[in-house]
């Protein structure tokens, strides 16, 4: 799901069945932010991903 912009977000199935994310790393923009029941581990990041992105990716995106 891209238009060939190098810049663009993207998210895509990996063979094993993951789903590989590319956006923009905010973590420490939101990180203080966050609900209290969320936390970001040391290995993570908070991505974000536009609305838009993920709505045209719902249908290729199986249900359970």
């Amino acid at each position: 799901m891209t238009d060939n912009n190098p810049s663009c977000p993207d998210l895509w199935e990996l063979d094993n069945g993951d789903i590989a994310v590319i956006g923009r790393d905010l973590t420490a923009e939101y990180s203080r932010r966050l609900p209290a029941d969320v936390s970001i581990g040391h290995n993570e990041a908070l991505v974000v991903l536009p609305r838009k992105m993920l709505i045209a990716a719902k249908e290729d995106i199986p249900n359970a």
